[in-house]
């Protein structure tokens, strides 16, 4: 049998290598120049003119990015259902609530006719997640968002690079987290960015991560230990000078699997947006599950579900529900599945993940 397709896979080379070991010769392997630089060469390359802050992982930069922004006890903020834990989770552990909204069948980010009807007086903000590295539908958001005088908080975990209007995704909220996790489509092993609209929730971010000092022993405020370390930076800014690249290879393969699938519905790009193709994402509505087996075990082609269980149906996250039914959410979790589209797939590897979808698709008809 051929090999193994992966759905994800990480893109480590000499170059990090060599970037790792200059740090570590340095003797300055924690929080230090590397990030400084890694924070303001990630801000000129994606979100010119806001700073960055550099944390430890993005679900720390979705946490930090809430608690700089003043959220807290007693408010609320609305969230897609359709997401990664981290996203409802961050929220919660402000000790705000998360108020779970329906998402769109097409995009898989949330309804704006949604989000409009869960505000309420305790509604601080709303918090798209631009999926997969698709744009979630900010043009209807934000008027929203400015009506109610509620702030918008940008999770683009999966989105770097991504495009509305010509606007680049994180341009548009108080704050906005990338997460650098390995299969992301850049990396600095571990880590998030948060990219802020202001100096002030850029600086208060930097106190939370590093034990609410920016002068060591001044502590100001009550923080954490959300520190990135110079080794990640390092990784991370050597991806930086490879990210476009990767990309262009994504929207590449993912124009070929297009115009070459049958039977299965392809991903929407929206008017006006640039999808950058985190997943590539489509539905499966009669046994998504036997379909995924099926590829792996028939054809040795690996692929992803993103996300089999809502976040308002886990059980940790179950107790703000309050028995929703979100038709669309629920109807993505039975049906979606992500085919590989990353940048180390060969042409040969692309006609076997079309050859064996459009294979089983036909036998499923």
């Amino acid at each position: 049998m051929s090999e193994f397709i992966v759905p994800a896979k990480p893109i480590i080379g000499d170059d990090e290598r060599m970037a790792v070991d200059r740090v570590m010769r340095s003797g300055m392997v924690a929080q230090g120049p590397e990030v400084a630089a890694f924070e303001n060469e990630f801000s000129a390359h994606f979100v010119p003119g806001r700073p960055s802050v550099a944390v430890n992982s993005g679900t720390a930069g979705l946490h930090l990015g809430l608690l700089a922004a003043g959220v807290g006890p007693g408010d609320e903020v609305i969230v897609p259902s359709f997401t990664f834990a981290a996203t409802g989770n961050s929220v919660a552990l402000t000790g705000a609530t998360p108020v779970f909204v329906d998402i769109e069948p097409d995009t898989f980010t949330m309804d704006p006719v949604a989000v409009a009807a869960a505000i309420t007086p305790r509604t601080r903000g709303v918090m798209p997640v631009h999926l997969y590295g698709h744009p979630a539908r900010m043009r209807e958001l934000e008027p929203i968002a400015k009506k109610h005088d509620i702030a918008i908080y940008e999770d683009a975990a999966q989105a770097h690079g991504a495009m509305l209007d010509g606007r680049p995704v994180g341009s548009f909220g108080e704050f906005a987290m990338f997460s650098l996790y390995p299969t992301k489509n850049m990396t600095s092993g571990e880590g998030g960015m948060v990219t802020a609209a202001s100096d002030e929730v850029a600086r208060k971010l930097r106190l939370l991560r590093n034990q609410g000092m920016e002068r060591q022993y001044e502590n100001e405020i009550i923080g954490f230990n959300a520190r990135m370390t110079d080794i990640h930076a390092a990784i991370g800014r050597v991806q930086l000078t490879k990210v476009d690249a990767w990309t262009k290879t994504r929207q590449a393969n993912a124009a070929y699997l297009d115009a070459s699938l049958d039977g299965v519905t392809v991903p929407p790009v929206i008017d006006g947006a640039e999808h950058v193709y985190h997943q590539y994402t489509i539905r499966v509505p009669e046994d998504r599950d036997g379909f995924v087996a099926a590829l792996k075990n028939e054809y040795n082609v690996g692929a992803g579900v993103y996300y089999p269980i809502p976040n308002h149906r886990l059980p940790s996250l179950t107790s703000y529900a309050n028995n929703l039914h979100l038709p669309e959410t629920e109807k993505a979790a039975r049906e979606v599945l992500s085919l590989p589209v990353h940048p180390s797939l060969t042409q040969e590897d692309l006609d076997r993940i079309v050859c064996a979808v459009n294979t089983l698709a036909k036998a499923g008809a």
